[in-house]
């Protein structure tokens, strides 16, 4: 019989979605508790597949929580594993480290925790004989400024190795760096099977030997978008791996682009948003739609959509109610008027238009005094967000840009009065 494990990581039990339950409560508490329920769908996996070991390559955890109830929770599907026969292997990542209830839990026997030492275990061994041997090394604070890799001792010898390992790898955008290491390193170092945690995006980096970063198993915001899910990886007799990936979310995110050229009323708009929702809703299919709506496009709506902007947001989440399990997240407006409609001699409005555009928003002072403010706001935003609205100058310059152009496009769209060119 071949050796078969699930490899997943960065489940982030029970992660506080604050500024989701602000603008929608309701959508709030399905995604928060969607981690616990991608949990539930890894152990029912590992039991339907009769695996032999469920690997967890750190941050079961989201920083420093306190919750007893979370840690219960866990107990109780560590439990449900154990009465399987099925064993597990974590290691803990940065955010393990932060929180004091990794310090508190006792796990069940089948529940192999490695320490800082790389210490390798045998997880067991094929019919030939043949051993497997998990490799792992857990982080005692929340900064690994420095590789880990000079702490796993090498292969154990005539056996399959299989290393954990909680890691930023050469760097990622919105992720600080973390036990940093190359590609290249980990595959030089003997193992067969490198199963990495940290970085939120799967992504197999090779084959031969296979090093698989599986990404985060549920997405907790929309910079987490996409399919997620878990690695299921077989160990044949002679030692070759094969891997297939499971999905196991239970609300998955999605920016949807909803092109508006060619559509000149509401119910258009509307007609078009319902057609890109219900494709998207079922190739989610399994996980309850969580959509961005990002409007494009040349449209003689553009003003009234921007004016009414509230009922749009309103109109639009009823349309998804209506298609089950699918919910806007937010709408974003990046449309404008046809270019007829633009140079038209359309009376004070178009030439305020013109005047906001080529000399107000463009001029030094304007872009100043919106840099100042721009900057100050950044700095109350933690660091992560900063870099994600803002990562170097280059993208600073483009989001003020941006925000000077919807700002008056905002500002114009409530000075038109019923939407119409005056």
């Amino acid at each position: 019989m071949p050796f078969r494990f699930i490899h997943t990581a960065d489940l982030h039990l029970d992660s506080p979605l604050t500024s989701l339950a602000l603008r929608n409560a309701e959508l709030g508490d399905l995604v928060r508790g969607a981690t616990r329920k991608a949990l539930e769908r890894i152990v029912d996996l590992a039991i339907a597949q009769a695996v032999d070991a469920v690997i967890v390559a750190g941050d079961l955890y989201d920083g420093s929580q306190t919750s007893m109830a979370t840690a219960l929770f866990l107990m109780g599907q560590m439990r449900r594993l154990e009465t399987a026969g099925i064993r597990v292997f974590l290691i803990r990542g940065n955010h393990d480290a932060q929180s004091q209830i990794t310090r508190e839990l006792t796990f069940p026997s089948n529940v192999h925790v490695f320490d800082g030492r790389g210490k390798p275990v045998k997880a067991g061994a094929l019919d030939n004989g043949r051993e497997i041997h998990m490799h792992g090394v857990s982080f005692a604070q929340p900064h690994a400024p420095s590789s880990l890799l000079p702490t796993y001792r090498g292969p154990v010898a005539d056996a399959v190795n299989i290393g954990l390992m909680h890691t930023s790898l050469a760097g990622a955008s919105s992720h600080d760096p973390y036990a940093p290491t190359s590609i290249a390193d980990l595959a030089a170092h003997g193992f067969d099977y490198w199963a990495l945690g940290h970085i939120h995006q799967r992504r197999v980096h090779l084959e031969k030997p296979w090093i698989v970063m599986p990404g985060n198993p549920q997405g907790r915001d929309i910079n987490e978008g996409g399919a997620k899910g878990v690695t299921l990886a077989t160990v044949a007799e002679d030692g070759t791996i094969t891997c297939e990936e499971h999905g196991v979310a239970v609300a998955m995110f999605e920016r949807l682009t909803l092109d508006l050229v060619g559509i000149d009323d509401w119910r258009g708009m509307l007609d078009r948003a319902e057609t890109v929702l219900a494709r998207a809703r079922e190739a989610a299919a399994g996980a309850h739609l969580v959509a961005r709506l990002i409007l494009t496009g040349a449209t003689p709506l553009a003003w009234r959509l921007r004016r009414d902007e509230d009922l749009l947001l309103g109109e639009l989440q009823n349309l998804a109610a209506s298609l089950g399990e699918c919910w806007i997240e937010a709408v974003e407006l990046a449309i404008s008027l046809p270019l007829a409609a633009r140079n038209a001699d359309a009376g004070p409005l178009t030439e305020l238009s013109r005047l906001m555009h080529h000399d107000v928003v463009q001029s030094h002072a304007f872009r100043e005094e919106l840099r100042e403010t721009v900057s100050d706001l950044l700095r109350q935003l933690p660091k992560e967000a900063r870099s994600l609205l803002a990562a170097d100058e280059t993208a600073e310059e483009a989001l003020l840009s941006d925000l000077a152009l919807q700002g008056s496009d905002a500002v114009l769209a409530r000075l038109g009065g019923d939407g119409e060119r005056t």
